[in-house]
């Protein structure tokens, strides 16, 4: 999106490797193990990437690029954790508990393509992350029915508990008061986590994180619009359209690199 050539091979490169980690625990035809199997592999491969030596020419690639730009290798292994998790939990307890998922799944995308945009400011890692747990927040807000689909509930047993708000409801797609209330008080919790992630860009960054900020703009314009609906994602497939999404990364260009 806009970026130099090199750079956009890079996050090119990033991108391919998240795609491929999440693509594996998604699949439907395969079991447990086999998928366990597959992000052993994946994750020795690019053990054996970052020697040079994998059986994969795109992850070699990405070596290259991760040793050009100075990226740090532990997101990617914390990426491959969070599938890991997807494969053997689908409840969480607390935020707590699903607010390390969040980092990990989310957050390490942040940290591993920051290097590449270029930051100088050491609170920009901190952005990268509160980011990641909010767009993260945001998507599990919109998933609600889908992650049900596949027996999956991220939302805390403890904010149903809170609201009065079953697991079964989910399942059945009960939309009511205590759901509506319920999903409210998980937006805000995201757009915390907006507000935090905006309290750690400094001035000197601010240009060099477009793509960020783009993905930033984009996601919160995702929120606004579940809220405009009041939280029915069980009836309304709710997403920014392409041309929304072309304009509102436009307007943040404007504001963060020609202003």
């Amino acid at each position: 999106m806009l970026l130099p050539e090199k750079k956009q091979k890079a996050m090119n490169a990033i991108y391919a490797f998240c795609r491929k980690t999440d693509d594996i625990v998604d699949s439907e035809h395969e079991s447990k193990f086999v998928k366990q199997e597959k992000l052993d592999k994946w994750r020795d491969n690019f053990e054996k990437a970052l020697k040079g030596k994998s059986e994969y020419p795109n992850l070699n690639e990405l070596n290259y690029y991760i040793k050009e730009f100075n990226i740090p290798t532990e997101p990617f292994f914390d990426l491959i954790e969070a599938m890991e998790i997807d494969l053997n939990k689908n409840r969480y307890s607390t935020f707590d508990e699903l607010k390390v998922y969040c980092y990990k799944a989310a957050s390490t995308v942040g940290l591993m393509t920051i290097p590449i945009l270029g930051y100088k400011n050491a609170k920009t890692k901190d952005y990268a992350i509160n980011l990641g747990i909010a767009l993260q927040l945001t998507n599990i807000i919109r998933d609600v029915k889908t992650d049900a689909l596949i027996n999956r509930v991220y939302i805390p047993q403890e904010d149903l508990q809170k609201f009065n708000y079953s697991e079964q409801e989910i399942f059945a797609n009960t939309y009511n008061q205590n759901f509506i209330d319920l999903m409210q008080y998980q937006a805000q919790r995201a757009r915390e986590f907006y507000k935090i992630a905006n309290e750690n860009v400094s001035k000197e960054d601010k240009a060099n994180l477009f793509t960020a900020k783009a993905m930033e703009y984009i996601y919160i314009r995702l929120l606004d619009k579940i809220e405009e609906e009041k939280y029915n994602v069980y009836q309304h497939k709710i997403k920014v359209s392409f041309l929304n999404k072309i304009l509102i990364s436009l307007l943040v260009w404007f504001k963060y690199k020609v202003i």
